[in-house]
């Protein structure tokens, strides 16, 4: 199995330290959030990476290089001209998923204790388009699943606005979940994405959701720390030594 962690972002909200750095070079207990993310997938037999770059490109490219991938194959997708958000840079680097397995697509900027393992092995079983690591905790806005756990939907709370628009009123008993930047997807989705350019996943899954079969793993009790901001830097480095 292969796996893309999404490294392109501009980190704004890790400011001042992605003034000039990126935000995958951010360092938890003595190790970047890429080195992290490489050695967590590398616990689930993942070993071939593709890493998306373009805020501080040049200094994410010579860590790898420095430390040999951390002992991982790792492959870059360079979005130095324009960084195309978490559809379009997959959409850019599905040359490197074609005619493979289902792979993991995850953010640089998520740390988490969560069993992959367990997640690779639902989504083998249900054969899915793909598999989202969603849990039960607070955010603004949330993926919307029906009671066999399947994607119907998208709400943010604080506007009110859903898609597809009034979905809740016409499919009972939605669940709200967060979803944790966490996906296993089969490369059929690569064929099917219709957007261009600059667009998100999000976006992807609900144009795809009604006539598709996406579905939630839900993993809550697992430690996930979103470390986008200054202050979860602190709280990541509690947590994971």
């Amino acid at each position: 199995m292969k796996a893309m962690i999404l490294a392109a972002g501009l980190g704004t909200r890790l400011k001042p330290w992605t003034d000039h750095h990126p935000k995958a070079l951010a360092v938890v207990n003595g190790k970047s959030l890429l080195q992290r993310n490489i050695e967590y997938l590398q616990q689930f037999g993942i070993t071939e990476v593709l890493v998306n770059v373009h805020h501080f490109a040049d200094q994410i490219m010579d860590a790898i290089q420095k430390n040999k991938g951390w002992g991982s194959a790792i492959t870059i997708s360079d979005e130095t001209d324009e960084v195309l958000e978490t559809g379009g840079g997959l959409k850019k680097a599905a040359w490197y998923f074609e005619g493979t397995s289902p792979f993991v697509l995850m953010n640089v900027d998520i740390l988490t204790s969560m069993d992959m393992g367990t997640m690779i092995e639902a989504h083998q079983s249900s054969k899915p388009l793909a598999t989202l690591a969603i849990s039960e905790r607070k955010t603004s806005r949330y993926f919307l699943f029906d009671t066999t756990q399947r994607l119907r939907g998208w709400r943010n709370v604080q506007t009110g606005e859903e898609k597809p628009a009034g979905i809740s009123t016409t499919i009972m008993d939605l669940k709200e979940m967060a979803f944790s930047g966490i996906h296993i997807i089969d490369p059929l989705l690569l064929k099917l994405m219709e957007r261009n350019g600059k667009f998100s996943m999000v976006d992807v899954y609900l144009d795809l959701c009604e006539k598709h079969t996406i579905l939630g793993y839900d993993h809550t009790g697992a430690v996930l720390v979103d470390v986008g901001k200054p202050e979860s830097i602190s709280k990541a480095e509690q947590i994971f030594s």
